[in-house]
């Protein structure tokens, strides 16, 4: 291991799950953490990877009153061969330095990030599932820890990273989802810190979501918040929308989280010699589409879900059916590359995967 990254080993180690086809998401975590602290003067020092436990922070901490953070979601998969893998993880840390310039939290160093991602993750190899679409979920995080109340930056932050064995996001299977177009609450608009992965993003969104549910509908697609007529993306994804001889995703304008999942969708597609639009478009063309019968598929893209086919799209009182309740040729193949790929089932000509050794 790196002399930059200690290593403060445990005896007392978890028991690992029995079943790991009841493994849920996100409620099971490993026996270490990858830790490291930023101080005004030091810049971030003490790289360390510790066994997992509570941080303690003081009540005054920024991050409590202030919502200075940021985050990150990526997975670690187990191929059929044994080998480890990672996707496109530089990107995410990438991100998370966009994150963090709008937090006005400093920038990590993206290669000690990388390597301490990778020491962590092979330590907890055995934590990764074997059963079929099972991995290890990864959320790296950023805290302002100053113990001060005040509106200005932290001077003081902790950068942790956690580590996850989940099932499936959507445990029923790949199975088209029901969204529900929100225009009445707003989400970001150009200028805020939609195109950020920061936490406020999400808890400004939770009502929408109730009020979909109660509705019988999983997810809300966001419209822009000065026109309100604009497509942004869904809660947890970004959204593309398969038109008649266009595949067209909301254009990154500042508002919209710039997904992994969604650029690697993109490339794919082009790679196809398909014609895919990274453009503005309105829920009225949308529902113009439906109209005229080329509305052929929607689905999302995101980590957690990779592709999420949307079976349903209601906006005010119009319902709209789409693909017969069934996922769309599109999706399925997309799905399958991008799984593929991240497997290690198929060949990856992009260079998008890392192994972990």
């Amino acid at each position: 291991m790196s002399d930059k990254i200690k290593f403060i080993e445990t005896s007392n180690l978890k028991q690992k799950p029995v079943d790991e086809n009841k493994l849920g998401f996100g409620s099971i975590f490993t026996d270490y953490m990858f830790l490291m602290d930023y101080d005004e003067g030091m810049g971030w020092h003490d790289a360390r990877i510790v066994p997992y436990g509570p941080i303690s922070l003081d009540p005054a901490a920024a991050c409590f009153h202030y919502a200075q953070e940021v985050f990150e979601g990526l997975k670690a998969y187990r191929a059929e061969d044994g080998k480890i893998l990672l996707f496109r993880p530089w990107e995410n840390f990438k991100r998370l330095n966009e994150s963090n310039k709008r937090l006005c939290i400093p920038a990590i160093d993206e290669e000690l990030a990388l390597e301490g991602l990778i020491k962590l993750v092979n330590i907890e190899k055995d934590w990764i599932p074997s059963v079929e679409n099972a991995s290890l979920y990864i959320r790296p995080f950023i805290i302002a820890t100053e113990a001060k109340l005040g509106v200005k930056a932290s001077s003081k932050y902790i950068y942790a990273v956690i580590l996850s064995p989940s099932g499936p996001y959507y445990p029923e299977g790949l199975n088209p989802v029901k969204i529900y177009v929100e225009d009445n609450y707003v989400r970001s608009v150009k200028g805020g810190t939609g195109f950020a992965k920061t936490g406020g993003n999400y808890a400004c969104s939770l009502i929408a979501q109730e009020e979909a549910h109660e509705q019988n509908y999983s997810q809300v697609l966001w419209l822009d918040g000065v026109e309100r007529k604009y497509i942004e993306e869904v809660g947890a994804m970004n959204i593309f929308f398969v038109l008649d001889g266009e595949v067209v995703t909301p254009s990154l304008c500042g508002s919209i989280l710039p997904g992994i999942t969604r650029k690697s969708v993109v490339e794919l597609i082009k790679s196809w010699g398909m014609n895919v639009s990274e453009r503005r478009i309105t829920i009225d063309e949308i529902s113009k589409a439906y109209d005229d019968g080329k509305l052929l598929e929607v689905f999302g893209s995101g980590t957690a879900a990779v592709i999420s086919p949307v079976g349903t799209l209601k906006y005010e009182d119009k319902v709209m059916e789409i693909g017969g309740g069934k996922i769309g040729q599109l999706s399925q193949k997309l799905y399958d590359t991008l799984t593929g790929i991240q497997w290690g089932k198929i060949e990856d000509t992009f260079g998008w995967t890392i192994e972990v050794k």
